[in-house]
């Protein structure tokens, strides 16, 4: 019997991370880009084929949670290298970390291998990677060039180092998602409005910034913007993965629609829905919360939201 089709795939780093806070300190945790996006993604829907590569060290536990939720990890490649690693600290405000270690490891010279069933995908997820890993990612599904919807993320370093190769997975998008700062320098401008429409002009159809705890912005083709708000957090364990669940959980409520394209109405609940799941992952170190939070949990919290931000 036939493993069932994975509507969504998503691509990007699986991580072992160590983090401090100025409140407590966790080592061993789950992390990594594809690693989060694919665990808020399972929470709308199964099975959700993660794609990436861990070493010999990576620990068993989280591989069992992972299919446990109803990830799919044919695509994960096992290495006899080190895992990739990232040691890092969170500073007072919580806004502010330092990076103390990052160990690539497995990282250096990995090349994207998308097993065969995966490459059907519904929806495609080009989670934090370099873009030469993204366009290997791309080039083997084969719904890319048909009707799959394709969504990536970038950071400061891919902007930075390999402006040129970012600038061959844009036009290729139908959702681009980055950080305020991110958006300011790929546009070049401070004008966040403007930087907005001008990745429009670079080939996405839809892009997404991230505003951290003051929430999102929504700009889609035809001049249309929207701007959803964060979730006010009480308390703040770890704000690591945050981005990413939100990317994952936008990935997972539009694949539980049907196949795109999506309108914008649409668009704005993957974002709602994204961001209240992205606020969960920030109560606890790592995927922690994430994992103990049930679909009741969301809904209260979507509701409750409702509230804080009519008008």
């Amino acid at each position: 019997m036939s493993a069932p089709h994975s509507k969504v795939a998503i691509g990007g780093t699986i991580a072992i991370d160590h983090v401090k806070t100025p409140e407590a300190e966790g080592t061993n945790l789950l992390g990594g880009s594809a690693a989060y996006a694919a665990l808020a993604a399972s929470f709308f829907t199964q099975p959700v084929s993660l794609i990436g590569i861990i070493g010999h060290d990576f620990p068993q536990e989280h591989l069992d949670m992972l299919e446990s939720r109803g990830v799919c990890l044919q695509g994960v490649e096992r290495s006899e290298n080190e895992s990739f690693t990232w040691s890092g600290e969170y500073h007072n405000n919580m806004n502010e970390r330092t990076t103390h270690r990052v160990g690539l490891n497995v990282l250096e010279g990995w090349q994207v291998k998308v097993p065969e069933p995966v490459r059907e995908a519904d929806i495609i997820v080009l989670a934090n990677m370099s873009p030469d890993n993204q366009l290997e990612m791309l080039g083997q599904m084969n719904g890319a060039a048909d009707d799959a919807f394709v969504i990536a993320d970038t950071m400061d370093l891919w902007i930075s180092i390999a402006n040129e190769r970012l600038h061959q997975v844009l036009p290729k998008l139908d959702l681009f998602v980055l950080n305020e700062g991110e958006a300011r320098e790929l546009a070049g401008t401070t004008n966040l409005i403007k930087a907005g429409r001008s990745l429009l002009d670079k080939g996405p159809r839809h892009v997404v910034v991230k505003l951290g705890e003051f929430g999102a912005m929504l700009f889609s083709e035809g001049g249309e913007i929207f701007r959803c708000p964060a979730w006010p957090l009480e308390s703040l364990a770890d704000p690591t993965g945050a981005g990413d669940t939100f990317l994952g959980g936008m990935a997972g409520y539009l694949a539980a629609q049907g196949a795109g394209p999506y309108n914008t109405k649409v668009m704005r609940q993957a974002i709602i829905k994204g961001s209240m799941l992205a606020s969960f992952t920030c109560e606890a170190f790592s995927t922690r919360r994430l994992e103990a939070i049930t679909h009741d949990d969301l809904n209260d919290r979507l509701e409750k939201f409702r509230e804080v931000t009519a008008w």
